[in-house]
């Protein structure tokens, strides 16, 4: 009597028939290996993406976004006929209309306006598309930030990353392909960089968290300092040889065995490839002060984008630097002291002017797509007695580039004050698509199963904007 199909096949026919079912096995696990790299939909243009998340929400008419009429009506109250206000008296809102605190000039052979906010960015405006007609969903925080991320306000959904590796793959088996550095711990949290119903070896790894020096930043538990390397290493060798005699007994087709020692395999690997990713120890002094680490107040973030600099070049898919803190009013979030934009100003943008220098003179930037932008941006007009802006989700800029994306490019308009988006407008439904396009992947196809329906990152929306691709 034979306990086990297994049983039948290892003690008949001299084995060879065990011998071709673990073959087929061997395959079929290959075949299964949710991080393989994948084949794209078409052509890409982009293999990886750098997301430079500004929490809180910039004003788009302080830095990139220049309307006269503002400098014209500085004080004049105006009717704002935006939804919200309609709605609810049926005419629009009286505003008091505040000019920029910074002044605008052209910059670069394009000539594109930008404030003096930004002024090593602005030496790069030939290298950037500007997206002027953006508009998104949510006006608090929390929902914008959820649909930045996932493209819903307030359901769980996959992360746009954790969908980039779903389509993709890995490209490094060594380290995980989606990263988010000093993510915060508000206005969503890990759902900003969560799986949801995506098996769960596509969510983003968090490396430190918003409020602690980057540093300290590292991935949670990643160096064992109880152990000597040769001990970890007969420790892994022992479970691995108890997961093969687990594996061995399992069904065929039961695929959770397979996932549990992928996922010490992996944990193994990081253990001796992820510190080395990350650490910034080896690079030269010039590189060092390109991105103004060891500098005030430059040094934090410069760490985080040099830090995303090097993990772009060690494979890494999906990578997000994250400027804010774990407060209800995030960083940029200026309703009441718009000056201290200038502060956070200072301290982001020499590191991200170093990020596209470093990136372009390696050759990274031409297939690696750079997204600069907040979840939503600011009024054109005065709040809290005219020293801080309000949410403004109807009309903002976000700039992208490298990744086949047109240089030195602007696209879209808001009216004549900066409030609504009016011409060529651009949904963040519209940009996940755009940017799912450049690497590859068409935000129509990419769907997984879930609930009796097929979901997507852009749900039933979304167009490709053809008009800044290269």
């Amino acid at each position: 009597m034979f306990s086990s199909r297994r049983d039948f096949l290892q003690t008949t026919g001299c084995g060879f028939g065990y011998l071709a079912w673990q073959a087929m096995a061997q395959s079929q696990a290959a075949l299964a290996n949710p991080l393989a790299i994948k084949k794209p939909h078409h052509q890409p243009k982009a293999k990886r993406v750098i997301f430079l998340f500004m929490q809180g929400g910039v004003s788009h008419v302080d830095s990139y976004d220049y309307k006269p009429r503002l400098f014209k009506d500085d004080g004049k109250i105006i009717e704002v006929a935006d939804s919200r206000s309609v709605a609810k008296t049926g005419k629009g809102a009286l505003q008091r209309v505040m000019k920029p605190l910074w002044d605008f000039k052209q910059h670069g052979e394009t000539g594109r306006w930008a404030s003096n906010l930004f002024p090593h960015i602005n030496q790069h405006v030939d290298d950037l598309c500007f997206l002027h007609g953006m508009h998104t969903e949510g006006v608090a925080h929390g929902p914008a930030t959820l649909f930045m991320h996932t493209g819903t306000t307030s359901n769980i959904r996959p992360s746009m990353g954790s969908w980039v590796m779903y389509g993709l793959g890995a490209e490094n088996e060594n380290l995980p392909g989606f990263m988010t550095i000093s993510p915060s711990l508000g206005n969503g949290g890990p759902r900003n960089y969560g799986n949801a119903f995506l098996p769960a070896v596509f969510q983003g790894t968090p490396v430190g968290r918003s409020g602690q020096p980057a540093k300290e930043s590292t991935i949670k538990n990643i160096t064992n300092a109880i152990w000597t390397p040769e001990q970890q290493r007969k420790q892994f060798g022992l479970l691995s040889a108890l997961n093969g005699e687990q594996a061995a007994r399992a069904m065929p087709g039961d695929t959770d065995i397979d996932a549990v020692i992928r996922s010490y395999e992996l944990a193994w690997r990081m253990q001796n490839n992820a510190p080395g990713a990350m650490d910034i120890g080896g690079e030269s002094e010039a590189t060092l002060k390109l991105y103004g680490i060891n500098e005030k107040p430059t040094d934090n973030f410069g760490r985080q984008c040099l830090m995303a600099r090097r993990m772009a070049e060690q494979g890494v898919r999906y990578i997000q630097v994250n400027y804010g803190d774990n407060s209800n009013n995030p960083a940029w979030d200026q309703h009441s002291n718009l000056p201290k934009h200038g502060d956070h100003a200072a301290a982001v943008d020499k590191p991200i002017a170093g990020l596209l220098y470093d990136l372009k003179q390696r050759g990274l930037l031409e297939d690696t797509i750079v997204w600069w932008g907040g979840e939503f941006g600011r009024t054109p007009y005065a709040e809290k007695n005219g020293t801080g802006r309000d949410h403004n989700p109807l009309g903002f800029t976000v700039w992208v580039a490298g990744g086949g994306f047109k240089p030195g490019y602007a696209h879209g308009m808001t009216d004549d004050i900066g409030h609504m988006a009016v011409d060529d407008k651009v949904h963040m439904h519209d940009l996940h698509a755009t940017i799912l396009h450049q690497l590859g992947l068409d935000h129509e196809k990419l769907t997984f199963r879930h609930a009796g329906r097929d979901f997507r990152l852009t749900d039933v929306h979304g167009h490709v904007v053809k008009e800044v691709l290269a």
